[in-house]
Protein backbone atom coordinates (compact mmCIF):
# COMPACT_ATOMS: atom_id res chain seq x y z
CA UNK A 1 0.00 0.00 0.00
CA UNK A 2 1.42 3.37 -1.47
CA UNK A 3 0.45 6.35 0.63
CA UNK A 4 1.47 9.88 -0.75
CA UNK A 5 1.09 13.32 1.00
CA UNK A 6 1.39 16.81 0.37
CA UNK A 7 3.38 18.62 2.26
CA UNK A 8 3.50 22.28 3.34
CA UNK A 9 5.34 24.03 6.36
CA UNK A 10 1.83 23.88 8.22
CA UNK A 11 0.27 20.23 7.59
CA UNK A 12 0.31 17.52 5.92
CA UNK A 13 -2.42 16.01 3.46
CA UNK A 14 -2.85 12.51 2.66
CA UNK A 15 -4.16 11.71 -0.81
CA UNK A 16 -5.95 9.60 -2.72
CA UNK A 17 -5.35 8.28 -6.51
CA UNK A 18 -7.21 6.54 -8.82
CA UNK A 19 -4.38 4.39 -9.68
CA UNK A 20 -2.30 3.49 -6.63
CA UNK A 21 -0.54 0.31 -7.73
CA UNK A 22 2.77 1.99 -7.81
CA UNK A 23 5.32 4.94 -6.92
CA UNK A 24 5.86 5.68 -10.72
CA UNK A 25 1.91 5.41 -11.23
CA UNK A 26 1.35 7.92 -8.68
CA UNK A 27 4.11 10.34 -9.78
CA UNK A 28 1.95 10.11 -13.30
CA UNK A 29 -1.29 11.81 -11.66
CA UNK A 30 1.06 14.29 -9.87
CA UNK A 31 1.90 18.05 -11.67
CA UNK A 32 5.16 17.65 -13.43
CA UNK A 33 8.52 18.40 -11.78
CA UNK A 34 11.50 16.88 -9.78
CA UNK A 35 12.18 13.93 -7.84
CA UNK A 36 14.30 11.29 -5.95
CA UNK A 37 13.79 7.83 -4.70
CA UNK A 38 15.49 5.33 -1.97
CA UNK A 39 15.30 3.07 0.75
CA UNK A 40 15.28 3.05 4.41
CA UNK A 41 17.96 1.36 6.69
CA UNK A 42 18.15 0.23 10.66
CA UNK A 43 14.47 0.80 10.91
CA UNK A 44 13.89 3.32 8.60
CA UNK A 45 15.96 5.79 10.78
CA UNK A 46 18.36 5.88 7.85
CA UNK A 47 19.38 6.45 4.16
CA UNK A 48 22.52 6.24 2.31
CA UNK A 49 23.10 9.41 0.38
CA UNK A 50 20.33 11.43 1.94
CA UNK A 51 21.52 14.54 1.74
CA UNK A 52 22.17 14.23 -1.95
CA UNK A 53 18.86 13.25 -2.48
CA UNK A 54 17.02 15.87 -1.32
CA UNK A 55 19.48 18.36 -3.05
CA UNK A 56 17.54 17.40 -6.63
CA UNK A 57 14.65 18.99 -5.52
CA UNK A 58 15.67 22.47 -6.49
CA UNK A 59 14.11 24.25 -3.55
CA UNK A 60 14.06 22.06 -1.05
CA UNK A 61 14.41 22.94 2.54
CA UNK A 62 15.89 19.57 3.39
CA UNK A 63 16.00 20.37 7.20
CA UNK A 64 12.04 20.64 7.42
CA UNK A 65 11.51 17.45 4.59
CA UNK A 66 13.94 15.21 7.35
CA UNK A 67 11.74 16.21 10.29
CA UNK A 68 8.31 15.41 7.93
CA UNK A 69 10.19 11.79 6.68
CA UNK A 70 10.59 11.22 10.44
CA UNK A 71 6.99 11.70 11.29
CA UNK A 72 5.68 9.80 7.98
CA UNK A 73 7.82 7.25 8.23
CA UNK A 74 7.50 6.21 11.98
CA UNK A 75 4.58 3.78 11.19
CA UNK A 76 6.97 1.38 9.07
CA UNK A 77 9.19 0.92 12.24
CA UNK A 78 10.95 -1.45 12.89
CA UNK A 79 11.00 -2.73 8.85
CA UNK A 80 12.21 -0.37 5.73
CA UNK A 81 10.34 1.16 3.08
CA UNK A 82 10.73 3.15 -0.13
CA UNK A 83 10.46 6.49 -0.36
CA UNK A 84 9.72 9.53 -3.24
CA UNK A 85 10.55 12.87 -2.86
CA UNK A 86 9.18 15.44 -5.19
CA UNK A 87 8.70 18.86 -6.43
CA UNK A 88 6.46 19.82 -8.75
CA UNK A 89 7.51 22.99 -10.87
CA UNK A 90 4.88 25.33 -8.97
CA UNK A 91 6.69 24.48 -6.18
CA UNK A 92 4.70 22.06 -4.59
CA UNK A 93 6.16 19.14 -2.41
CA UNK A 94 5.15 15.59 -2.20
CA UNK A 95 5.82 12.90 -0.16
CA UNK A 96 5.20 8.62 -1.04
CA UNK A 97 5.98 6.00 0.91
CA UNK A 98 5.61 2.42 0.55
CA UNK A 99 6.93 -1.07 2.54
CA UNK A 100 10.13 -1.97 0.67
CA UNK A 101 10.11 -5.03 -0.88
CA UNK A 102 13.68 -6.85 -1.31
CA UNK A 103 14.68 -7.99 -5.15
CA UNK A 104 15.22 -12.09 -4.27
CA UNK A 105 18.34 -13.38 -3.15
CA UNK A 106 18.23 -15.17 -6.94
CA UNK A 107 18.34 -11.87 -8.82
CA UNK A 108 22.02 -11.05 -7.11
CA UNK A 109 23.28 -14.75 -7.23
CA UNK A 110 22.32 -15.17 -11.04
CA UNK A 111 22.06 -11.55 -11.92
CA UNK A 112 19.68 -10.36 -14.76
CA UNK A 113 19.21 -9.21 -18.55
CA UNK A 114 18.80 -6.10 -19.73
CA UNK A 115 18.11 -4.71 -23.37
CA UNK A 116 18.91 -1.40 -24.98
CA UNK A 117 16.95 1.64 -25.68
CA UNK A 118 17.28 4.68 -27.94
CA UNK A 119 15.04 6.61 -25.33
CA UNK A 120 16.73 9.11 -23.75
CA UNK A 121 16.13 12.02 -21.02
CA UNK A 122 15.29 15.43 -22.15
CA UNK A 123 18.09 16.47 -19.26
CA UNK A 124 20.29 13.94 -18.38
CA UNK A 125 21.26 15.81 -15.06
CA UNK A 126 18.05 16.59 -13.90
CA UNK A 127 16.03 13.88 -12.31
CA UNK A 128 12.61 14.91 -13.93
CA UNK A 129 8.91 13.27 -13.66
CA UNK A 130 8.39 13.82 -16.82
CA UNK A 131 10.72 11.23 -18.12
CA UNK A 132 8.84 8.69 -16.17
CA UNK A 133 5.79 9.19 -18.42
CA UNK A 134 7.84 9.16 -21.35
CA UNK A 135 9.32 6.05 -20.61
CA UNK A 136 5.79 4.50 -19.69
CA UNK A 137 6.08 2.07 -22.76
CA UNK A 138 9.26 1.15 -22.72
CA UNK A 139 8.35 0.11 -19.01
CA UNK A 140 5.18 -1.79 -20.56
CA UNK A 141 7.39 -3.70 -22.46
CA UNK A 142 10.09 -4.83 -20.19
CA UNK A 143 7.13 -5.80 -17.82
CA UNK A 144 6.16 -7.66 -20.52
CA UNK A 145 9.28 -9.36 -22.05
CA UNK A 146 10.38 -10.23 -18.04
CA UNK A 147 13.85 -8.13 -19.18
CA UNK A 148 15.14 -6.31 -15.52
CA UNK A 149 16.30 -3.09 -16.77
CA UNK A 150 16.63 -0.82 -20.22
CA UNK A 151 19.94 0.49 -21.01
CA UNK A 152 19.87 3.92 -22.84
CA UNK A 153 22.40 3.79 -25.87
CA UNK A 154 23.02 7.28 -27.54
CA UNK A 155 25.47 7.35 -30.79
CA UNK A 156 26.44 3.50 -29.77
CA UNK A 157 27.71 3.95 -26.14
CA UNK A 158 25.70 2.62 -23.20
CA UNK A 159 24.70 5.76 -20.88
CA UNK A 160 23.04 4.57 -18.20
CA UNK A 161 19.94 2.66 -16.95
CA UNK A 162 16.14 3.67 -17.60
CA UNK A 163 16.00 3.36 -13.64
CA UNK A 164 19.75 2.92 -12.53
CA UNK A 165 23.64 3.57 -13.76
CA UNK A 166 25.24 1.07 -15.27
CA UNK A 167 28.86 -0.65 -15.00
CA UNK A 168 30.98 -3.10 -17.19
CA UNK A 169 34.39 -4.69 -16.20
CA UNK A 170 37.14 -4.72 -18.98
CA UNK A 171 40.33 -5.67 -19.00
CA UNK A 172 43.56 -3.98 -20.47
CA UNK A 173 46.64 -6.40 -19.87
CA UNK A 174 47.01 -7.90 -16.67
CA UNK A 175 44.92 -4.53 -15.07
CA UNK A 176 40.98 -5.05 -14.74
CA UNK A 177 39.16 -2.01 -14.62
CA UNK A 178 35.08 -0.58 -13.82
CA UNK A 179 34.08 1.38 -16.19
CA UNK A 180 31.07 3.36 -16.74
CA UNK A 181 29.71 6.59 -18.37
CA UNK A 182 30.42 10.12 -17.05
CA UNK A 183 28.32 12.56 -19.84
CA UNK A 184 25.23 12.99 -20.90
CA UNK A 185 23.49 10.59 -17.70
CA UNK A 186 21.69 11.22 -14.53
CA UNK A 187 24.47 11.36 -11.60
CA UNK A 188 22.96 8.28 -9.34
CA UNK A 189 23.17 8.78 -5.69
CA UNK A 190 24.10 4.97 -5.79
CA UNK A 191 26.70 5.26 -8.36
CA UNK A 192 28.71 8.10 -6.12
CA UNK A 193 28.34 5.73 -3.68
CA UNK A 194 29.68 2.31 -5.41
CA UNK A 195 32.46 4.28 -7.53
CA UNK A 196 33.79 5.35 -2.89
CA UNK A 197 33.47 1.78 -2.00
CA UNK A 198 35.40 0.28 -5.32
CA UNK A 199 37.79 2.67 -4.96
CA UNK A 200 38.25 1.98 -1.48
CA UNK A 201 38.87 -1.85 -2.26
CA UNK A 202 41.46 -0.90 -4.55
CA UNK A 203 39.48 -1.19 -8.03
CA UNK A 204 40.50 1.21 -10.54
CA UNK A 205 37.60 2.94 -12.03
CA UNK A 206 37.24 4.75 -15.39
CA UNK A 207 34.64 7.48 -16.62
CA UNK A 208 34.38 5.43 -20.14
CA UNK A 209 31.48 4.26 -21.80
CA UNK A 210 31.28 0.78 -23.13
CA UNK A 211 30.23 0.74 -27.05
CA UNK A 212 28.08 -1.49 -28.41
CA UNK A 213 29.90 -3.20 -30.92
CA UNK A 214 32.33 -3.68 -27.65
CA UNK A 215 30.19 -5.64 -26.00
CA UNK A 216 32.46 -8.53 -26.08
CA UNK A 217 34.97 -6.60 -24.35
CA UNK A 218 32.98 -6.58 -21.41
CA UNK A 219 34.18 -9.26 -18.83
CA UNK A 220 31.29 -8.44 -16.36
CA UNK A 221 28.62 -5.90 -15.75
CA UNK A 222 26.17 -4.37 -13.17
CA UNK A 223 23.72 -1.82 -12.71
CA UNK A 224 23.25 0.22 -9.79
CA UNK A 225 20.27 2.05 -7.90
CA UNK A 226 19.03 3.30 -4.54
CA UNK A 227 16.50 0.59 -3.81
CA UNK A 228 18.56 -1.97 -5.43
CA UNK A 229 22.23 -1.77 -4.67
CA UNK A 230 24.39 -3.08 -7.16
CA UNK A 231 22.65 -5.79 -9.43
CA UNK A 232 24.65 -8.30 -11.62
CA UNK A 233 23.91 -8.26 -15.56
CA UNK A 234 24.84 -11.66 -17.17
CA UNK A 235 23.21 -10.47 -20.81
CA UNK A 236 22.63 -7.33 -23.01
CA UNK A 237 20.10 -7.86 -26.13
CA UNK A 238 21.29 -11.51 -27.34
CA UNK A 239 25.04 -10.89 -26.13
CA UNK A 240 25.98 -13.22 -23.13
CA UNK A 241 28.22 -11.05 -20.60
CA UNK A 242 31.16 -12.88 -19.91
CA UNK A 243 31.00 -16.06 -18.20
CA UNK A 244 26.97 -15.39 -18.11
CA UNK A 245 27.27 -15.11 -14.69
CA UNK A 246 28.31 -12.75 -11.64
CA UNK A 247 31.80 -12.25 -11.98
CA UNK A 248 34.46 -11.97 -9.11
CA UNK A 249 34.65 -7.95 -9.82
CA UNK A 250 30.94 -7.66 -9.27
CA UNK A 251 30.38 -9.83 -5.77
CA UNK A 252 33.63 -7.99 -4.87
CA UNK A 253 31.72 -4.84 -5.13
CA UNK A 254 28.50 -5.75 -3.89
CA UNK A 255 30.46 -6.95 -0.55
CA UNK A 256 32.05 -3.31 -0.31
CA UNK A 257 28.80 -1.62 -1.15
CA UNK A 258 27.08 -3.63 1.65
CA UNK A 259 30.04 -2.04 3.79
CA UNK A 260 29.80 0.98 2.68
CA UNK A 261 25.95 1.32 3.49
CA UNK A 262 26.62 0.01 6.96
CA UNK A 263 29.30 3.05 7.57
CA UNK A 264 27.77 5.47 5.90
CA UNK A 265 24.32 5.75 5.93
CA UNK A 266 22.78 9.04 7.18
CA UNK A 267 20.57 9.72 9.96
CA UNK A 268 16.89 10.87 8.92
Amino acid sequence: MIHTWKITKTKLDELRFDDNSSLDAVTRQLPDGYYSTFRTFDGCTRVIGLSAHLKRLPHADASFLRGRLVQLLQPYRPSEARVRVMETHAGEFYISIEPLKLLSREVYEKGVRVETTTLHRNDPRVKSTAFISASDEERKHLAQEKIFEALLVKNGRILEGMTSNFFYVAQVGNLRYVGTAQRDILLGVTRTMVIRAARGRGVEVRYRSLKLDQLSAAKEAFITSSSRGIVPVIQIDDARVGQGSPGKVTRRLMAAYAEYVLKHAEVI
